[in-house]
Parts: C-alpha cells; sequence; structure tokens
C-alpha cells in the first residue's frame, strides 16, 4: 500500500511550487489573448508555399496592416489583424486575389470589440459560478460526514483548493506558451477549463465518497490512515480514467488539426493535474485539517 498521507508534505510542497510557479507566469507574462475576446479578424488560406507567405506579407503591409502569420496544417496559413471595415475587407480580398490567384481563401471572421469584452467578462462569470456550485454541491453531498472528525465544508473546500491547483496549472502553461510561442486563448480554451473542472471534481469525490463509506465502517481507525486505504482502493480507477482518457487526448492533438490543438493540449495538461490533485492533494488537506483541529 502507498503511504500517501504520510508523506503528503512531499505532494502539497510539489503542488505548492507548481501553483506559485503558475501565478508568477500569468503575472508576469499574463494570457496571449485571441480575437475571441480581444476583437478583431482572422483569415485564413489554403494552398500557401513560403514565397506565397511573402507576398502575402507584403499585401497586407501595404495595405497599412500589421500581420500576424501562423502556419496551419502543410499548406495552409492564419492571418490576425485589427478589426476591418467591409470596405477594407473587400479591397484586401482583391489585392490578394491579384497578387495570389491559385490560393484559397477558407475563412474570414471578424469580432468586434464589444463583443470580445462581453465573452471575457462572460468567461469569468462562468467559472465563478461552477466553482461556487461545486462547493454547495460537496458541502450537501456529505453533509452526513459532520459527525466525523472533518466537517462537510471541509470537503467542499479541500475540493475548492484542489481545482484552484488545476486552473493554475493550466493557465501557467499557457501564460508560458503566449509568450514564448505565441499561443493565443478563445473561447475553447474556457470550455477547456470548464471541463478540467467537471474531470477533476469528479475523480476528487470517487476518492471522498470512498473515505466517507470507510468512516462508517472503521470507527476505531485513525482518520489519516481510512483517508490513506480509500486513496490507495480508488487511485488503480482514477489513474486508468485518465489514462485511457489522455490517449484519446493526446491522438486529438496530434492528429485532430489546427482548429483544436491547444484546446486538446489545455485537456491534457488539466486531466493530468486533475488526477494529480485528486490523490496527492484534496485528499491529504483534510488529514491536515484534521491534525490542525486537534493540535
Amino acid at each position: 500500500m502507498f503511504q500517501i498521507i504520510r508523506h503528503r508534505r512531499i505532494f502539497l510542497a510539489f503542488s505548492a511550487l507548481l501553483v506559485v510557479l503558475g501565478v508568477a507566469a500569468f503575472a508576469v507574462w499574463g494570457l496571449k489573448l485571441g480575437i475571441d475576446f480581444t476583437g478583431g479578424t482572422i483569415v485564413q488560406y489554403e494552398g500557401v508555399d513560403e514565397t506565397a507567405r511573402g507576398v502575402l506579407r507584403s499585401t497586407y503591409a501595404d495595405a497599412g496592416l500589421s500581420p500576424v502569420l501562423q502556419r496551419v496544417g502543410a499548406d495552409g496559413v492564419s492571418i490576425r489583424l485589427s478589426e476591418l471595415s467591409l470596405d477594407d475587407q473587400a479591397s484586401l480580398r482583391d489585392a490578394v486575389s491579384a497578387a495570389l490567384p491559385n490560393i484559397t481563401e477558407t475563412s474570414f471572421e471578424t469580432i468586434g470589440p464589444t463583443i470580445g469584452r462581453e465573452l471575457r467578462q462572460k468567461a469569468v462569470v462562468a467559472t465563478a459560478l461552477v466553482l461556487v456550485g461545486i462547493v454547495l454541491y460537496v458541502t450537501w453531498a456529505f453533509r452526513r460526514v459532520s459527525i466525523g472528525p472533518v466537517r462537510a465544508w471541509v470537503y467542499g473546500a479541500a475540493t475548492i483548493i484542489a481545482l484552484a491547483h488545476d486552473l493554475v496549472v493550466v493557465i501557467g502553461v499557457f501564460a508560458i506558451l503566449g509568450t514564448f510561442f505565441n499561443v493565443e486563448i478563445d473561447s475553447l480554451f474556457v470550455t477547456a477549463l470548464l471541463t478540467v473542472l467537471g474531470f477533476s471534481v469528479h475523480d476528487t469525490i470517487v476518492v471522498f465518497d470512498r473515505i466517507r463509506e470507510r468512516l462508517g465502517l472503521t470507527e476505531t481507525q485513525q482518520f489519516a490512515e481510512t483517508v490513506n486505504e480509500s486513496v490507495n482502493q480508488t487511485m488503480v480507477r482514477s489513474l486508468a480514467t485518465s489514462a485511457t482518457t489522455l490517449l484519446v487526448l493526446v491522438a486529438l492533438f496530434l492528429f485532430g488539426g489546427e482548429s483544436i490543438r491547444y484546446f486538446t493540449l489545455a485537456l491534457v495538461v488539466g486531466i493530468v493535474s486533475g488526477t494529480y490533485s485528486s490523490i496527492f492533494v484534496a485528499s491529504p488537506l483534510l488529514v491536515v485539517w484534521e491534525r490542525w483541529r486537534n493540535t
């Protein structure tokens, strides 16, 4: 049996280090917001080789624009720039068609700054509501364990700390990717964060539910031993579930196309972090609280 609770200080210290690094990365660099949140225009072309990329860049520059080009697939390119008026869009299409008649425009998307600001606000509200809902649910679900060494609200608090750990890890990774690899976040990133929250809390509740069951069966056993046995009994199931999910996500990351690549990457990072926090963060925190309360 793995002595996870006995070595809880090591696991919690490692988690604290990840959180500090994630917060520092976000505070120093922040997230590179895509046009979903800032507003702007994104154009995608196919059939673009290296020569055509240079012609595209010069064509946009001649129109007084500052494009950001990014390769998409084998022969595609994505161009991001500030919001364009309808007249500018038409003249830009004519200029590109005249300079590069053999390439194909596959999409042209414009989002205004007002919509981008609303999306940012709704993303924050959605995440906050999910966290509040999780606290209320966990507190209610574990209301009957309040007769034990740890109150029901402590289970909810431990769950939220573990979820905050997962969010900070994902956000920190994408702050680094945005700074050094020009990776932007969009509305799919928010979807990935909410998905990670759901996956992580599900894993945590499975462990907590096993703790609740064993509290009713082992009245004389110390709380730390009960938690350690419960974690060990559910760990194989948690790891197997995460591993099968990660196999699918890695396949999507490698072969699913550019449009969902960073969405799947956020899920991969979040699920790895969520699996770790369910086993090595949430449950040990219960023991930390119980020990502190009895000192």
